[in-house]
């Protein structure tokens, strides 16, 4: 039996390796359009790989995948985040879980998984073809022919885990499978605004952001950063708004609740600051654990003197100020890419795929794994996580 993965990446290299080991008499040929492999593989997590998550049950870790989701439910059963960490380990690798609960390799270096992922692909005798794009596939004879910039190849089994590749998606497009719209996922927030123009680096433990307009609204750790906002709950915003959001063109209006508090509990709060401390000056005493840079600024920006005691300070003044705490409005005009981690929503429809077997319905012998798929998640390990169980499944069923 003649497999060729097409795709030197996470999925590409865990698929072909397991496929290797459980067939030994299989011909199994890896197929990398560049001459680098596991470049994903390489910048997450800062370089140090962010391999999975410590949520091992399945219907926790289907929570964290905006497409795909539920449908998960039974793949995650099969192969959870729990058995990559044992995978690991059998070969020498092992790993450890931040309070966040994202899962590294112990040396905190992401060329541990990547040697790892080398000896094991050498061990089982998986070839490595570079430079190898693919530029059409045609089913023929029971048997599947690839057009390379490397020449013709033959195969009986195929699989592509190509990651965010749209020239994959042109060519499985061309025999007729059904292609999701692809748009940016995991992305953070463009904002030129007074409010935040040289705070970057300031966080808030626990904001809640929303789409004006919209029922988009997502809570976490908030970023200032030198181009806007970044943390969780953008990155969850944009990812659960991935197509709502390109349909706006990445213009629009976000309200912030930086203390997640609602505006008559931070009305209430300060009112009873007021009688405890009618003589302090407002502008010295940040309320609600806020950053003091972050509160000065705002304080300045309703009109509050930092010289004026609380007892002196304007019901106008004081409401502007519980408005920019509780519903800041923000002007979005645009996004950039979160540090060096691409992430699409879109791709091979989950319907063309039988998910107990990752073969699509149509096409036998044709397998999809990873990202090329209509499968995206949160950062944190999940996007790696389907990469993984998927590679195992087709490993299992080819």
């Amino acid at each position: 039996m003649k497999v060729i993965v097409i795709g030197g990446g996470a999925a590409g290299f865990f698929t072909a390796i397991n496929i290797a080991e459980k067939h030994p008499d299989y011909d199994v040929s890896i197929l990398e359009k560049t001459n680098k492999v596991l470049q994903k593989v390489k910048v997450s997590g800062g370089g140090r790989c962010n391999v999975t998550n410590e949520r091992t049950h399945p219907s926790e870790l289907v929570k964290f995948y905006p497409r795909g989701n539920k449908k998960l439910h039974r793949l995650f059963k099969v192969f959870s985040s729990r058995d990559m960490v044992r995978w690991l380990s059998t070969r020498g690798v092992s790993m450890k879980a931040e309070a966040d609960k994202r899962m590294f390799p112990t040396s905190d270096d992401s060329q541990t998984i990547i040697d790892c992922f080398l000896k094991e692909a050498n061990k089982y005798g998986v070839r490595l073809l570079k430079n190898h794009p693919v530029k059409s596939i045609e089913l023929k004879d029971n048997h599947w022919m690839i057009e390379s910039d490397g020449g013709k190849l033959k195969a009986d089994r195929i699989v592509f885990a190509t990651g965010s590749s749209p020239a994959t998606w042109k060519v499985l497009a061309s025999i007729g499978l059904s292609i999701s719209a692809i748009v940016p996922s995991l992305f953070t927030f463009n904002i030129t605004d007074p409010r935040i123009d040289g705070l970057q680096g300031i966080s808030f433990e626990h904001a809640e952001v929303k789409v004006a307009g919209d029922k988009l609204s997502e809570e976490g750790a908030l970023l200032i950063t030198h181009w806007g906002m970044s943390g969780p709950a953008i990155l969850k915003l944009s990812a659960w708004g991935a197509y709502a959001l390109n349909a706006r063109d990445y213009h629009f209006d976000i309200l912030i609740n930086y203390v997640n508090l609602s505006s008559e509990r931070v009305r209430q709060h300060i009112a009873n600051y007021k009688i405890q401390h009618p003589k302090r000056k407002l502008y010295k005493y940040p309320l609600f654990d806020l950053p003091k840079r972050f509160w000065e600024r705002i304080v300045t920006i309703c009109g509050i003197s930092m010289e004026v005691p609380l007892s002196d300070v304007s019901k106008k003044q004081l409401n502007k100020l519980i408005e920019e705490l509780t519903q800041g409005k923000y002007k979005v005009h645009g996004k950039s890419t979160f540090k060096e981690e691409f992430v699409t929503a879109g791709g091979v429809s989950l319907s063309e795929v039988d998910l107990d077997t990752f073969e699509a319905r149509r096409f036998p012998g044709l397998y999809l794994a990873g990202e090329v798929l209509d499968i995206d998640a949160l950062t944190g390990g999940f996007n790696f996580q389907a990469c993984w169980s998927g590679g195992w499944v087709i490993s299992e069923a080819i």
